[in-house]
């Protein structure tokens, strides 16, 4: 009996939240790219929908998420992130210096901050480097 053996071998599970969809699918693409199962968001809202419904939310290993969002923003969807999910590691990717109050309010939940624009090469390494950080247990 032959076993059959998927010809795409997947890095991981990856959540992309970004207000602009430019950035966000040109980051999603990076990612498939790279080997990994992609979902997006487009403000911090739709993320916590994502991540609260359907498959179950320790099968994502890393959130890649901006800070300037319409409805609910980075800031805010982090700390959810950070109380309901604190197994999964954050990756903030954002245009903007982070030299306000929401990097303190950030530091506990954020594994790395990156700017963009950003290339696949250093996009493949902080994910690398956050999934490493993935505490995984029975929780999420």
């Amino acid at each position: 009996m032959a076993w059959l053996v998927s010809e795409r071998s997947v890095e991981g599970r990856a959540l992309v939240v970004d207000d602009e969809e430019p950035i966000r699918r040109a980051v999603s693409l990076l990612l498939k790219t790279g080997g990994y199962d992609v979902a997006e968001a487009a403000n911090g809202a739709q993320a916590i929908e994502v991540l609260s419904s359907g498959d179950n939310p320790m099968m994502m290993d890393v959130i890649i998420c901006d800070i300037r969002m319409p409805k609910v923003n980075g800031v805010e969807a982090i700390a959810y992130f950070g109380t309901q999910y604190p197994s999964i590691p954050v990756i903030v990717l954002t245009g903007y210096p982070l030299t306000d109050v929401s990097t303190v309010v950030m530091k506990d939940v954020v594994v790395e901050y990156l700017q963009k624009p950003i290339d696949q090469k250093s996009l493949l390494a902080a994910v690398a480097r956050a999934k490493a950080k993935r505490r995984f247990s029975f929780y999420p």
